[in-house]
């Protein structure tokens, strides 16, 4: 009888064991799992304004190529992510960067937050720390953009974006981990450089 209740004790003992490994197993990779979402991948979508009408010369909004460029910048970025698309949208206060983001807003239902030209480092640092692990886009200027890209730690080696070219399209990649890579696409009618 005392060896029945012996073998009964150890088996308990052993499911308690069991049961406490298994737990502790589970909670190190919810755990994990967390850990991992937090630090995932931001990527920061850098874009000029569309062209711009000639008047007014103060705050000018978008000609009709620019507003049918915008409208092909949300037709690439409404599906950007398979999942959910682009989480944020940022611009600076003038007519021809809001509307050059107001197509993708409209269509994601988001809305598009102002922020200051001349300040683009602290910009690009409260972007990164606001939305990490997010899609965002970034509506600036040609002397801007660039170095927005470089404040990021991505390429300093940016190209200057010429008076009349529209069709940038940078895609900043900035993991938890790892180097910060810059992708440089076109999209909307071609720059053709001045001969």
């Amino acid at each position: 009888m005392r060896n029945a209740k012996s073998d009964i004790d150890r088996r308990r003992r052993r499911r308690r064991r069991r049961t406490q490994v298994v737990v502790i197993y589970a909670a190190i990779a919810i755990g994990l799992a967390w850990f991992f979402e937090l630090q995932a991948t931001t990527t920061v979508i850098f874009v000029r304004h569309a062209e711009k009408a000639t008047a007014p010369a103060d705050d000018p909004g978008l000609s009709a190529a620019g507003k049918q460029r915008a409208a092909e910048l949300a037709r690439q970025l409404v599906d950007a992510d398979v999942v959910a698309g682009v989480d944020a949208i940022y611009a600076t206060p003038f007519r021809r960067t809001e509307e050059t983001a107001q197509p993708v807003a409209t269509a994601l239902g988001l809305p598009i937050t102002s922020y200051e030209a001349a300040n683009t480092e602290s910009i690009m640092d409260e972007i990164v720390r606001t939305h990490k692990g997010k899609i965002i886009l970034v509506v600036g200027h040609s002397n801007t953009v660039p170095e927005m890209i470089g404040n990021m730690g991505a390429s300093k080696k940016v190209p200057g974006i010429d008076e009349n070219e529209y069709d940038n399209l940078y895609v900043v990649s900035i993991p938890w981990f790892g180097k910060t890579k810059t992708i440089r696409l076109r999209y909307g009618v071609p720059y053709v450089p001045a001969q």
